[in-house]
């Protein structure tokens, strides 16, 4: 039972992705912004749902390992395999406004949460200031959305209620298409008696991903890298600064060593995605096979650690 509900989480996700990217793609027609703007904000918020859901849930419930760890392990993954399989399926300009602006702030407020980690604990105080980086990042993107707005001919492929309802209902899709998923590999990677530890860095955080993933690659396969980008980066900013913000506020979180030094291997990511992006102002195809490497490395190191 458990493998069917799997394959149905997976037609949930694919299907549920291909109806969020072209109600985002036609929004971002009708008003007449950049469809990177779209994905940095209401996209990747919407595709890191479940990443809140369980880093939320966790740190309600007290469980600080698997707040800190999902939300870590989904950023790698994020910055490494969503933009690697991307770049590896069709080769990419990237965008100038994420790699002047977006990248480089992912790998500020990553060093920042590692300096965060080091006393063991993200508290309170800490979490309210993410939150309040969180609001200023949404006031910034308002503004350039605005700034931005794009002029000429409305080519808008749908009416804005279709866009809305085929952007709400594929989201809905993607997350509960995401929770199946998640749910019915953790049983049948427990059944085969894989640690808890290693379900919890690896396959809820993966999982927790997919609606990134899924997404992104439907928009690079639709000719919308801007979007695809701009989903996988924004996801991960929205992660730190809203996710683990809003977790240690609600109950301030114990750090291990080892979310630490993954916390680590996360800024060493994001630098190196950010090289990679930055070389000739694209990514191309060995770029997203050398992304898509240094995560199964990491995945080694898990196993052996």
């Amino acid at each position: 039972m458990e493998y069917l509900l799997l394959l149905v989480g997976f037609v949930l996700l694919v299907k549920g992705a291909d109806f969020f990217v072209e109600g985002s793609s036609s929004l971002a027609k009708i008003m007449k912004v950049p469809s990177v703007i779209i994905g940095l904000t209401i996209v990747a918020m919407g595709t890191s749902a479940p990443e809140a859901s369980v880093s939320i849930n966790a740190a309600l419930t007290g469980n600080n390992d698997i707040a800190i760890s999902n939300v870590v392990g989904s950023n790698i993954f994020n910055g490494l395999v969503v933009v690697g399989i991307c770049a590896f399926l069709a080769s990419f300009k990237t965008n100038l406004d994420i790699l002047k602006r977006d990248m480089p702030l992912n790998i500020v407020i990553t060093m920042i949460l590692c300096f965060m980690f080091m006393d063991g604990k993200l508290s309170r105080i800490e979490g309210l200031i993410l939150l309040a980086g969180m609001a200023a990042y949404i006031v910034s993107m308002i503004y350039s959305a605005l700034k931005n707005r794009e002029t000429g001919e409305d080519c808008k492929v749908l009416s804005l209620p279709k866009s809305i309802v085929f952007m709400a209902g594929g989201l809905v899709a993607v997350i509960f298409g995401g929770d199946l998923v998640v749910d019915n590999a953790c049983v049948i990677a427990a059944n085969f008696g894989v640690s808890q530890n290693f379900i919890g860095l690896t396959i809820i955080a993966i999982g927790t991903s997919l609606p990134e993933l899924v997404t992104s690659i439907v928009a690079t396969r639709k000719g919308d890298s801007g979007l695809a980008l701009g989903n996988a980066i924004g996801s991960n900013i929205f992660n730190i600064l809203f996710i683990l913000g809003m977790s240690a506020a609600i109950s301030p979180l114990n750090v291990l060593g080892e979310s630490l030094t993954d916390c680590i291997i996360l800024l060493i990511s994001a630098v190196i995605l950010f090289v990679l992006a930055k070389t000739k102002k694209t990514m191309s195809r060995w770029e997203g096979a050398v992304c898509v490497l240094l995560y199964i490395v990491y995945t080694a190191y898990l196993l052996i650690r």
